[in-house]
């Protein structure tokens, strides 16, 4: 039984949902979000509230029961309040810039990374002296604004050893000890 699944959605009064068959369109006041939904799952929009039901009770209709109610309870919280995602660079000479939706990363290496952030994600750099270069992604989508946080996590990974690279802020890395001479 999905204890997810089973727990009802409240609708915010200036959010409007929209079913058509299989597709739900979430309009709120940050933009519009669309989900297809297969056949197995049944939507019900009333007084404010929206439940999820499946039609059997098969294997994957029951995962897709909790997983299709944390999506759509994802994209009213996104076009209400939407997103947030902190990258943080950690390193000497690490650095990030931004003019609009380009993102300049100088990450160490013999050249600059150049990133187009999608049009749907707005891109903020903080740089304040003596601290480590913040990276900060709003979005109303919080898949894409995941998958762009990761995208830029990948330029430059977190290593064990001295901890440097582009890690989210408030992730522990897991330190290894170095070499040690031998007697």
């Amino acid at each position: 039984m999905s204890r997810i699944g089973l727990a009802p959605i409240t609708l915010p009064a200036d959010v409007q949902l929209s079913i058509n068959g299989n597709t739900i369109s979430v309009k709120g006041k940050l933009g519009e979000l669309t989900q297809d939904i297969p056949e197995s799952i049944k939507i019900n929009q009333n007084d404010g509230e929206i439940n999820v039901e499946r039609m059997n009770e098969e294997k994957q209709t029951k995962a897709y029961h909790g997983l299709y109610r944390a999506l759509i309870a994802n994209m009213i919280e996104g076009v209400t309040k939407g997103f947030e995602r902190k990258l943080e660079l950690v390193g000497v000479g690490y650095r990030a810039s931004n003019q609009g939706q380009n993102l300049d990363l100088s990450l160490g290496y013999s050249h600059n990374i150049l990133f187009q952030v999608p049009n749907e994600v707005k891109v903020e750099t903080v740089s304040d002296k003596g601290k480590n270069p913040i990276i900060i992604l709003n979005s109303f989508d919080k898949q894409l604004v995941g998958a762009v946080a990761a995208k830029i996590r990948s330029f430059r990974k977190p290593e064990p050893y001295k901890g440097k690279g582009v890690k989210y802020v408030g992730e522990f890395i897991r330190r290894k000890a170095g070499k040690t001479a031998s007697k």
